[in-house]
């Protein structure tokens, strides 16, 4: 991923950028609210997620594109438009709030500032350079671990009566999806050290996630239809995958201030 232009300003640490994607958060929000095809939130989005896919992959993959592009949609493609609004706050206590565009599509034309190189396509099918700008989400376990686990509370789920589709189910479901999301928004950061302060903001987001679909899933415990083999199951590998997000934010965080020293 290219920012260009970026590395010649302060670089922002996580603080900084999860006060502007906090924003962005908001503003995607009202954009979902606005697109959906349930806009009063009548259906909870998992089901109408299940109803429009061939299974439970194609559906967390379809949450997880979805979530990227309406936060995408926030971030101006032009880097003049961030420049322009940093005038608008001063280099003290407060967070910056320009906005960058973390998104950038790929050009076909190629660009002479690019780190990749065509021959070097292989680095992605290799874990040795997951932590890296030249690798691939695929290979990152705590990715793949909560992608994994969302499919099999989907399968979980859709045997739950609709009677018993309690608003604790909806919020854990939906807080086990967002955790792949955010650390997909995370990765398509990258590494460098520019950037890296926004991958680990936006990872704390798929932490926070977890956190809150451990709690909704406490308060299912004793519901019927949740039997404690089950239960004991759901709740073992989501406190696994919060725990291993958690090292995995620590671990950039130790590499982004190891840049400064």
């Amino acid at each position: 991923m290219s920012l260009d232009g970026f590395d010649e300003g302060p670089i922002w640490n996580e603080r900084q950028w999860e006060s502007h994607l906090d924003e962005i958060e908001k503003r995607s929000e009202q954009l979902r609210r606005f697109i959906t095809s349930d806009p009063k939130g009548n259906t909870p989005r998992w089901i109408t997620l299940l109803q429009e896919s061939l299974d439970e992959l194609d559906a967390v993959e379809a949450f997880i594109e979805e979530e990227l592009l309406l936060d995408e949609a926030y971030f101006p493609e032009d880097e003049d438009d961030w420049e322009d609004d940093e005038d608008e706050f001063e280099d003290d206590d407060f967070f910056f709030q320009n906005s960058m565009y973390p998104f950038e599509p790929y050009d076909e034309e190629g660009d002479e500032d690019d780190d990749f190189d065509y021959g070097e396509e292989w680095k992605e099918l290799s874990d040795d350079f997951t932590l890296s700008d030249y690798g691939s989400i695929e290979n990152l376990e705590v990715y793949k671990d909560a992608r994994g686990y969302a499919v099999d509370v989907l399968k979980w789920a859709e045997n739950i009566p609709s009677h018993l589709q309690t608003k604790q189910v909806h919020e854990f479901i939906i807080n086990v999806l967002k955790i792949s999301a955010k650390l997909a928004g995370g990765y398509s950061f990258g590494f460098e050290q520019d950037v890296l302060g926004g991958n680990i903001a936006y990872t704390k987001k798929a932490l926070y996630s977890a956190n809150d679909a451990l709690y909704h899933l406490q308060h299912m415990k004793k519901e019927p239809f949740i039997v404690p083999s089950i239960y004991g199951k759901l709740h073992g590998r989501l406190f696994e995958i919060r725990n291993d997000i958690g090292i995995y934010v620590q671990e950039m965080r130790d590499r982004f201030h190891l840049g400064f020293e």
